[in-house]
């Protein structure tokens, strides 16, 4: 995991950077900077100080919010230096020599690099042709002038300070649609898109005109780009500031929202960084993960924010099960299982429920019983030791769910449907048998039974 924390850097730079130079990564290292100073190059360090991130950030503004970067998932240690060669163009490595990250694919042989104005680290051979440009190796995140062609992808981070790699993509595939999606880590296995522009060529208005690339200008507006040279906005009615008078960004959050911002180039400004548009316009409702995590952990329940940003919370009677993870999955915190249910006291007695208006976790379904009264459909939760939550809709329609639960989402278009969520009582533990009589089989199915469940809960299960 990496933390950042802001940092006070001495930044230098004397024109274009050659080969043979480097940076030591240490509190107050020295940074390459742009021109007007607006970007630099270097490192920014780790919540102890004693592992640093190879970023790239927004020198002039407070929070230096950071734009690209190399080694996200591979901190470098204090003492770690960033050198530019001839042959393999930037080189990070830590302090016993060991390579943490390279620029790779080096056309040429590398003779300069500049930080740009525009916030590309460009590498050039000695004819000042590229070899090299971070531009073309984005993070999470583009800046205006930075296209994405065909087959490229931003991967978001896993949080706002971990940079690790996250599970939310942006790709602009070959077929030209621009598609956002969850991957299932530590794969790139793709789920299906929860956004999809549908510039491909089966556009019923453009037919024969795919999209080409994803541009975003230096006026700040962003558009995919045709093959026919029409122009497709990626938001209606997009409107933004002067870019005079303001940066412009465009990234993929942690959450998994794409949104492009704004913030004053004014130094005495108290404003920071603005939303002018998202996509999806509810990612909580768009998110369909058959196979995998939703927006939210599983067992959890995604709700949109005023900013169409999700948040994700445990239903009632669940709790999280990494405390510091607010987007990860839910435990509950009681016992529940068809064993438990036998031993334990008959019908009724054993449950209460909660109920949730607009709530559904639409892909965790295992009986669906129509027509159904909701007084029926509670009844037969009750009865089903497999059933966590019964979903009540439409005045007629029981859908029972099992753990773990998926895709959780609120959604107004439910129309008030219900869901019922089971809750055990009496949360203590079964009595254990008395060694002394000859009660190991009973014992033996009992916890092979609890443990099937808790794995259950905890890695996933079958999706009916």
């Amino acid at each position: 995991m990496l933390i950042l924390l802001p940092i006070s850097t001495v930044a230098q730079s004397n024109g274009n950077i050659t080969v043979g130079d480097s940076l030591t990564a240490a509190a107050n290292s020295s940074s390459w900077l742009s021109p007007s100073g607006e970007f630099a190059f270097g490192f920014r360090p780790h919540n102890d100080r004693d592992f640093f991130l190879l970023s790239i950030w927004f020198a002039k503004i407070p929070d230096k919010t950071i734009v690209w970067y190399a080694n996200g998932d591979k901190p470098a240690p204090g003492g770690s230096k960033v050198a530019l060669t001839a042959d393999r163009g930037l080189v990070l490595t830590d302090p016993r020599g060991q390579q943490l990250w390279s620029s790779q694919t080096i056309i040429g042989t590398v003779a300069s690099g500049v930080m740009t104005d525009a916030g590309n680290f460009v590498l050039e051979d000695r004819e000042f042709n590229k070899a090299w440009e971070s531009f073309n190796s984005p993070t999470d995140t583009l800046l205006p002038t930075q296209n994405l062609e065909r087959g490229g992808v931003l991967s978001s981070r896993q949080s706002e300070t971990n940079f690790s790699k996250g599970r939310f993509q942006l790709r602009l595939q070959q077929d030209g649609n621009l598609v956002l999606n969850t991957i299932n880590l530590p794969t790139d296995y793709a789920n299906a898109p929860y956004y999809a522009s549908g510039t491909t060529s089966s556009d019923d208005t453009n037919p024969s005109s795919p999209g080409r690339e994803l541009v975003f200008n230096e006026s700040g507006y962003m558009f995919i780009l045709r093959e026919n040279d029409q122009r497709f906005p990626l938001k209606q009615g997009q409107q933004v500031e002067s870019s005079s008078d303001f940066y412009f960004r465009a990234t993929l959050n942690f959450d998994g929202v794409f949104t492009q911002y704004s913030h004053p180039k004014a130094p005495n400004s108290n404003r920071s960084w603005s939303s002018h548009w998202s996509q999806p316009e509810n990612i909580c409702v768009s998110s369909l993960v058959e196979a995998g995590i939703g927006v939210c952990g599983y067992n959890s329940i995604c709700g949109l924010k005023e900013d169409q940003r999700p948040m994700c919370q445990c239903p009632p009677g669940y709790s999280l099960l990494d405390p510091d993870d607010r987007y990860g999955s839910c435990k509950p915190d009681f016992i529940q299982g068809c064993e438990e249910d036998r031993l334990g006291r008959p019908g009724e007695d054993l449950y209460t429920w909660v109920d949730l208006t607009n709530t559904d976790w639409p892909t965790s379904d295992y009986v669906l019983l129509t027509p159904y009264t909701e007084d029926r459909c509670r009844q037969s939760c009750l009865e089903d030791c497999m059933c966590a939550v019964a979903i009540f809709r439409l005045g007629d329609t029981c859908w029972k769910k099992k753990l773990p639960l998926s895709n959780g989402r609120v959604d107004s278009n439910l129309n008030g449907g219900k869901a019922l969520i089971k809750i055990r009582k009496n949360n203590s533990t079964l009595p254990v048998p008395d060694p002394r009589f000859d009660q190991a089989p009973e014992l033996k199915k009992k916890n092979q039974d609890t443990l099937i469940l808790i794995g259950s809960v905890l890695l996933g299960g079958s999706v009916f």
